[in-house]
């Protein structure tokens, strides 16, 4: 494929990255987002989640207090990086991603998701852009990491991608805790309707935000992260 026939992929205006964020972010993308559930299982595991009004306020601390704000921010300075070329920034962004993952189980979470998003949007949507990127970005990548620098090359909006990552990713939370707890599909789209604001409201706090701004105050998560992997039965990889 040329680069000129790869850049008309790229998206130009809020259709086209829309359009473009649903076919990245949607369950069917070759990620494996399926086999990772965050904590959630051992918090099922623990009693915390046991219901609709436990697992919305379980993901709602995990997205405001830790995961999802932290997500925000360094997939919008990978944006800023990335259509800036400063591949110093984004190497900095990267590591410092990683780094932030508290236990095995959730470095394993971001670095495999990340990896095999870049290595997909590279082989379905390719730019020349992208392929600056794909050569910086080697060896393990976390996936908001990923997720901004490609949507930097392919035109869209930092905090629109932002907030279509947080949806998906409450989505894929609440996907599991239906498979985990006594919780119906309908309960789960209801959680993820209430939610939705939150993860608009984060991604545009995180819109000006740097790296001196990450922060994680989900103790509980990160402890139970760590139990995980120890854990007798498991459906899910984290």
């Amino acid at each position: 494929m040329t680069a000129e026939h790869a850049e008309t992929r790229s998206a130009h205006g809020p259709a086209a990255a829309v359009t473009t964020l649903l076919a990245w972010l949607s369950p069917a993308f070759p990620v494996g987002g399926y086999a990772y559930s965050h904590s959630l299982e051992q918090a099922v595991e623990d009693g915390d989640v046991r219901d609709e009004a436990t697992l919305e306020i379980w993901l709602t601390d995990a997205l405001s207090l830790g995961l999802g704000r932290n997500d925000a921010i360094l997939l919008q300075v990978a944006h800023r990086a990335a259509a800036a070329e400063d591949f110093g920034m984004l190497a900095e962004a990267n590591e410092l991603a990683l780094a932030f993952a508290p236990t095995r189980e959730l470095h394993l979470e971001t670095s495999q998701q990340g990896r095999s998003f870049l290595d997909a949007v590279l082989a379905a949507w390719p730019n020349e852009r992208l392929l600056a990127v794909g050569k910086r970005l080697g060896g393990e990548v976390a996936y908001p990491v990923a997720v901004g620098a490609a949507a930097a090359c392919h035109g869209v909006p930092p905090e629109t991608a932002a907030s279509a990552y947080l949806v998906a990713l409450t989505q894929a939370l609440v996907s599991a805790g239906v498979r985990l707890a006594p919780i119906g599909q309908t309960s789960g789209a209801k959680i993820v309707g209430r939610i939705a604001p939150l993860a608009n409201r984060l991604a545009a706090a995180a819109a000006h935000a740097t790296l001196d701004d990450l922060a994680n105050a989900t103790f509980r998560l990160d402890l139970g992260s760590a139990r995980h992997e120890t854990q007798y039965t498991r459906l899910f990889r984290s």
